[in-house]
């Protein structure tokens, strides 16, 4: 038995025409095709099948039954259909050209963004290593001049040191001169006392 099924609503883009080859393919229905178009300005999904009459029955009950999640259907209808159907096969294929149009120009057009997107990293990667260069030589300058800082702080400190090391062997030889002349003074009077005691 040859039909012709006639679904009118919102129903392109949700998915009905996969829907409805899974359902020709579960019950090995060789002759089949599937297409969208428009009826009166509105959308229709035609769906043509040519199967044993207890698979035809069983397909319009699920037909009636099932649907896409987003479609909303309006109207579904049966019609007998006398030409010739053409295989599943080719119905798939077409599906599958139909989608592939679809997909090149999204691909097409993701590689020039990615295109794009790497040109602008390759920019971002030259800005980057110039100020990573640029900051490298501000630190190596800076460095520099603090270590030339830091070198002129060490001479001034040493120098510094260096002075108040011979301001104090300065006191303390003057202290070591003072106390060796009490010390020998000392001497002379302990030399004189016993010069006195032998003496007597």
């Amino acid at each position: 038995m040859k039909l012709k099924i006639i679904i009118k609503g919102k129903v392109h883009g949700v998915g009905y025409r996969v829907k409805l080859i899974n359902m020709a393919l579960e019950y090995g229905i060789d002759k089949f095709n599937v297409f969208n178009t428009f009826i009166d300005g509105k959308q229709a999904v035609i769906c043509l099948v040519d199967a044993p009459d207890d698979i035809i029955d069983i397909l319009k009950k699920r037909v009636k039954t099932e649907k896409p999640e987003k479609a909303i259907v309006e109207s579904i209808s049966f019609e007998d259909y006398r030409y010739e159907i053409s295989p599943i096969e080719r119905c798939m294929q077409a599906f599958q050209m139909e989608h592939w149009g679809k997909a090149i120009p999204i691909l097409l057009d993701m590689k020039d963004k990615q295109d794009e997107t790497l040109k602008e990293i390759k920019e971002v990667k030259k800005i980057i290593k110039e100020e990573s260069e640029k900051t490298r030589k501000e630190i190596k300058e800076e460095s520099e001049k603090a270590r030339v800082v830091l070198g002129e702080k060490i001479d001034s400190a040493k120098n510094e040191i260096a002075g108040k090391i011979e301001l104090l062997r300065m006191d303390l030889r003057g202290y070591i001169e003072i106390n060796l002349k009490e010390i020998n003074s000392k001497i002379s009077e302990i030399e004189k006392a016993l010069r006195k005691a032998e003496i007597m």
